[in-house]
């Protein structure tokens, strides 16, 4: 038996994969093109179970790898397998949906302290000198805000949302969210919203829902145009919940005062997507989930999913 791991890098740095290599004949590469489905198909080859990060798996790579029985998505989000094809031809399809719940859930936080803290710019402004320059015993470049008594609007309500929330009703905010489906909740201190009325609502907005076709360019100018004026926005979730070009420009307008996000809609962001010349537009590239804690628990899980595969008990299984 074969296992084949297409995209590697951005988790094998400093993890060991030896669990994988006593499961079977284990081979790894760092990444595979994807610009057609030749070299994922060359890959694969005979292999009876692919693990993937990134490197989608369309119709074509799984109706021609006909040995092909299991594939292990190392993450949450599935939407580079394509699930139809998968269940047509028999191949299961699991991916690892727990992870890194706390580690997003704290960088979303991370995000939103910088944009309200500033923490970053006057560290540079400090070690740039201009406070050893200053009259004053203090200064600030940019406005400073308390999330104390702010609306916090979470769009979608799962776990790591759920995070969330307790960060924000532990930094005395008020907490509101909107989920597709109603959801029952025990706490007094958060209320259940419709969409529209979290929008008009909230003066934190972030994002915490899967990517479907309903859910793609969901922020756009329309739905920016219901928000209060100099809403901040977060997104920790998928890029193309957002319409970067409509954002963008609230963003120069001043209608939303901030956008702080850890995903764009073409990962690595192209040089030329208009949200890197925004205003007030903070962009990681896509670490939320990097820890080196999270990371180990996400291989810990991709082998317990496996060997739960090779025991006929499969678990964690995408339909």
């Amino acid at each position: 038996m074969k296992i084949v791991l297409l995209d590697g890098y951005a988790l094998n740095k400093d993890l060991n994969w030896q669990l994988l290599n006593e499961l079977a004949d284990f081979e790894s590469y760092d990444r595979t093109p994807v610009k057609d489905n030749k070299e994922i198909l060359r890959r694969i080859g005979n292999a009876e179970i692919v693990l993937t990060h990134k490197t989608p798996l369309n119709d074509e790579v799984i109706s021609k790898s006909p040995q092909l029985k299991y594939i292990g998505i190392m993450g949450t989000g599935y939407d580079v397998i394509d699930i139809n094809s998968a269940n047509k031809n028999g191949v299961v399809v699991t991916n690892v949906p727990t992870y890194a719940t706390d580690a997003v859930a704290q960088f979303t936080f991370s995000l939103l302290l910088e944009v309200t803290g500033q923490v970053g710019l006057h560290n540079q402004l400090v070690h740039e000198g201009v406070w050893a320059q200053s009259p004053d015993f203090t200064f600030w470049d940019k406005p400073l805000f308390e999330l104390k008594g702010k609306t916090l609007g979470l769009i979608g309500y799962g776990r790591i949302a759920q995070k969330v929330a307790e960060l924000g009703h532990a930094f005395s905010m008020n907490v509101i969210f909107y989920n597709h489906r109603p959801k029952k909740v025990d706490k007094k201190w958060i209320k259940q919203v419709p969409l529209d009325e979290l929008l008009r609502k909230s003066d934190v907005i972030s994002l915490h829902i899967i990517q479907t076709p309903e859910t793609i360019n969901l922020i756009n100018k329309r739905t920016i145009e219901k928000m209060k004026k100099r809403v901040i926005l977060l997104n920790t979730a998928r890029g193309k919940l957002v319409n970067e070009s409509d954002l963008a420009c609230a963003l120069n307008e001043g209608k939303v005062y901030a956008f702080a996000t850890d995903v764009v809609q073409k990962e690595p962001i192209d040089s030329n997507n208009p949200l890197l010349k925004a205003k007030n537009c903070y962009i990681t590239p896509h670490i939320a989930w990097a820890p080196l804690e999270t990371r180990e628990r996400l291989l810990d899980i991709t082998v317990d999913n496996l060997k739960a595969y090779l025991s006929k008990k499969p678990q964690n299984i995408v339909k």
